[in-house]
């Protein structure tokens, strides 16, 4: 298995391979590997003669300097898992921030037509400036005909597409399916930093949106958000921070349900000091 550190060590490749007609996937990734990204690696592969992985913390997309120097580092071991799956394959970028930014490591100011100000956007400053320079730089880097990304991340999957949209990037996305431990805690490499009681308790997110998505059916968004927001004020280890339910295509908060838009329940809570989301479609 290649491992790369250099984008110039990765465009060399990436002439070799097309010089060969194959085609190109590619699933970005922070690294700290688990099932949930093997799902993706998997799918990508079914669909691309040869796959590229990124594994690079990007220091852009972090608001909280904490979050950015406890985020787990395993590069060894995710290689290793890599050569699990395939070893002929799949190639490995594994940048330095400097291969990445050079010595000013700084994110470019993006429009994503009002996406990035929903959710996630309201709650971490600067977050989707950041997501969107480092996917452009490594869609740049390796043209891949196709690109991965986990639906746990809805919004940032949305701003991708739109990304791709309005700098007419020649990439096409592919959303998939979240991936789930047996509990149904949506699967994250911040799962490895939960405490033993709040990880066993954080399986009562996606109980209550599962729920939520149960009420949605005859209740009003404002009635399943008031009732979520009592269920988690009686929980004594995790926090709430948001519960919205939004449409789909412009992320804002539903204010009237219409038959002909699609919904979803988007959710980020604290256990401890590690924070968790997860999302679920309504309809």
């Amino acid at each position: 298995m290649q491992v790369a550190n250099t984008k110039e060590h990765i465009k060399e490749t990436i002439l070799d391979l097309r010089k060969k007609d194959l085609s190109i996937g590619f699933v970005p990734t922070m690294g700290a590997l688990h099932k949930g990204h093997l799902s993706l690696i998997n799918k990508a592969l079914k669909e691309n003669d040869v796959i590229f992985v990124s594994i690079f913390v990007n220091p852009t997309q972090f608001d909280n300097k904490n979050d950015l120097k406890n985020y787990p580092r395993t590069l060894e071991r995710d290689v290793a898992l890599l050569k699990t799956v395939s070893e002929s394959k799949i190639f490995v970028y594994a940048p330095t921030v400097q291969d990445i930014y050079g010595k000013n490591p700084k994110a470019i100011k993006f429009s994503f037509d009002g996406l990035e100000h929903e959710m996630e956007g309201e709650f971490r400053d600067g977050h989707f400036d950041g997501v969107g320079t480092i996917v452009k730089r490594l869609f740049e880097i390796i043209k891949p005909d196709k690109a991965y990304f986990g639906e746990k991340d809805f919004q940032q999957l949305q701003i991708i597409r739109k990304l791709v949209e309005k700098h007419k990037l020649p990439v096409k996305i592919v959303g998939c399916k979240i991936h789930r431990e047996a509990s149904g805690l949506a699967m994250s490499s911040r799962n490895e930093r939960l405490l033993e009681n709040h990880r066993k308790e954080a399986s009562f997110i996606f109980k209550t949106l599962k729920e939520a998505k149960k009420k949605f059916g005859t209740k009003s968004a404002t009635k399943v958000t008031e009732w979520v927001t009592k269920q988690f004020k009686k929980n004594k280890l995790l926090t709430l921070e948001y519960f919205i339910i939004a449409d789909i295509e412009t992320l804002k908060p539903v204010k009237r349900k219409s038959q002909s838009k699609k919904y979803r329940a988007f959710i980020a809570v604290y256990a401890g000091e590690i924070r968790l989301i997860d999302n679920i479609a309504l309809n």
